[in-house]
C-alpha cells in the first residue's frame, strides 16, 4: 500500500491526551489500510491542516468505500464490517468518545461505495 503524508508544517501545539489520541489515529489509519486491501493501486493520506480555529486531521482511503447504511452505524458501540475474530467493533466508538467528550472535537466520515473514504477530525485551538 501507498502511504501519503501532508502535514501543515506551522501548526500551534494543541492540548490532548496524547494516548488517546494516538489510539483514534491508529484506528483510523489502520481501517484505512484494510479498506484498500482490494484495491488496484491502494493509497492513504494522513493529512493535517489549520482552519480558523480549529486543528483538522484527515485519514483518506481509496478503498472500497462504505454504503450509507453502515455508514450510519459505524460509530456505534460493537458494529464492525471485519470477519469474526478480525475487529471488536470498538474502535471507532472509542475514537468517537475520545474526540468528542475528551478533547471537544468532532468526527465526521465522507464515504463514496468503491471509491473510498475520508474521516476528518476537528480539535478546537485551545493554544498551549
Amino acid at each position: 500500500s501507498d502511504y501519503k503524508t501532508d502535514f501543515d508544517e506551522n501548526l500551534p501545539k494543541i492540548e490532548v491526551i496524547p494516548q488517546d489520541m494516538g489510539r483514534v489515529l491508529l484506528n483510523l489509519i489502520n481501517n484505512a489500510f484494510w479498506a484498500v486491501k482490494s484495491v488496484e493501486k491502494p493509497l492513504v493520506i494522513v493529512k493535517t491542516e489549520q482552519s480558523e480555529n480549529q486543528l483538522i486531521i484527515k485519514v483518506i482511503d481509496n478503498g472500497t468505500g462504505m454504503s450509507d447504511e453502515i455508514k450510519a452505524k459505524i460509530f456505534q458501540p460493537f458494529f464492525t464490517t471485519k470477519p469474526t475474530g478480525q475487529g471488536t467493533g470498538l474502535g471507532l466508538s472509542l475514537a468517537y468518545d475520545i474526540v468528542t467528550k475528551g478533547h471537544g472535537g468532532a468526527i465526521e466520515v465522507e464515504s463514496v461505495e468503491g471509491q473510498g473514504t475520508e474521516f476528518t477530525i476537528i480539535l478546537p485551538l485551545k493554544t498551549l
